[in-house]
């Protein structure tokens, strides 16, 4: 069946239109400028067309799992389902759920009992189609955790193993570079005093001879596997170099300017995280994603920790990046879809896929209206 779309501010790759979108059978079949006139077309009463977002790295799958600490939901579908109904609602059509390879530390035992049924939740709910959106599977692989080989191996194989990022938490390097960080990152999930020196010490003797050696056999298990791979915190140029040389493509969440700076010059694909830009700056001392944006730094955002943070975090950089609608647009959408390979989507263009997102401005805030993946409306 035709959908026409009218009336329009179609966000293109190069600029704005007010225009007429048609779909059909899931696919855009033309985009003119101007309004239609048939009596079919559905006014969109000037609100903002766009691709469907696309987010590569999401940890919100995880809180439905885990909504407080020592509570694990014990329905698993019903977990997953809120959490795709969730990223509908946040404009997203195609998220890659990350999920924790290891870092099951005593404050995140819960992610050891939850990794499988993680995994299975979204293979199961993407093959028997109860997803509103396109769920794929970011594997998280932690490097400080001796079980990381076994536990790989339970995700490879799986078809919606898409991405993979290569994670070191050791305290007093990367994201946990200054450990006084960490200290206040911890004290918020209950730890203090004597057991809040105790965790940190405890972190750095189980990441001892366990980083280098589980780097190695990343690398060689993920290298020429078609699976995306990512470098996770880069701190320093040496950083970006090691990623480079492992057969990364993308520099996730870098810390330091520097980092961005040396992942550019290299070609490697710096992904922010969207909170970051929302909020300003990071939570755990690193470098405004929004200077690296004002620096051309900034080729992708990812939700991270807060699904509606992405479309936020895009429409905010038209105010403090100086970008225009669509340049911030795509940090969303056609950038992190070539990033991920994704060549049918993140585009408005005959013959790709129709995953739009309809949303609208109220003062700065964008209010998601309509969701379409495919074709179907899904939000």
């Amino acid at each position: 069946m035709e959908t026409i779309l009218t009336n329009a501010r179609l966000v293109l790759e190069d600029r704005l239109v007010l225009g007429t979108l048609v779909h059909e059978g899931g696919v855009i079949r033309a985009i003119d400028e101007g309004r239609s006139h048939l009596p079919s077309a559905m006014d969109c009463e000037g609100d903002y067309l766009a691709p469907g977002l696309i987010d590569l790295h999401t940890d919100a799958l995880e809180g439905h799992f885990i909504p407080r600490p020592k509570v694990i939901w014990p329905d698993a579908r019903a977990a997953a389902l809120a959490h795709d109904a969730q990223m509908a609602g946040s404009g997203v059509t195609t998220v890659y759920d990350a999920i924790c390879a290891g870092g099951f530390d005593q404050a995140k035992a819960d992610r050891r009992a939850l990794y499988e049924v993680m995994l299975d939740a979204v293979e199961q709910g993407a093959t028997r189609g109860m997803f509103r959106v396109d769920h794929r599977i970011h594997l998280r692989c932690e490097l400080t955790d001796h079980g990381l080989p076994d536990l790989v191996d339970v995700a490879l194989g799986r078809p919606n193993l898409s991405l993979a990022s290569l994670m070191d938490h050791t305290p007093g390097t990367r994201q946990w570079r200054n450990v006084e960080h960490l200290k206040v990152y911890l004290s918020g999930i209950g730890k203090g005093g004597p057991d809040l020196d105790a965790e940190v010490a405890d972190r750095i003797e189980r990441a001892r001879g366990a980083v280098a050696g589980n780097y190695d056999r990343m690398v060689a298990l993920f290298s020429g596997s078609g699976i995306v791979l990512a470098s996770h915190d880069d701190t320093t140029p040496a950083h970006v170099d090691e990623a480079l040389a492992a057969g990364c493509t993308i520099s996730e969440f870098p810390t330091t300017i520097e980092a961005a700076r040396a992942a550019k010059v290299s070609g490697l694909a710096t992904i922010g995280g969207a909170p970051n830009v929302v909020r300003g700056g990071s939570h755990s001392g690193g470098v405004s994603m929004r200077d690296l944006a004002s620096e051309g730094l900034l080729d992708a955002l990812a939700s991270d920790y807060v699904p509606a943070s992405l479309l936020q975090a895009a429409l905010a950089l038209t105010r403090t990046a100086d970008l225009s609608v669509p340049q911030a647009l795509t940090l969303v959408t056609a950038a992190p879809a070539r990033l991920a390979r994704l060549d049918d989507r993140g585009r408005l263009a005959a013959d790709l896929r129709a995953d739009l997102l309809r949303f609208r401005l109220i003062d700065d805030t964008p209010a998601v209206g309509e969701v379409t993946l495919n074709g179907r409306r899904v939000f």
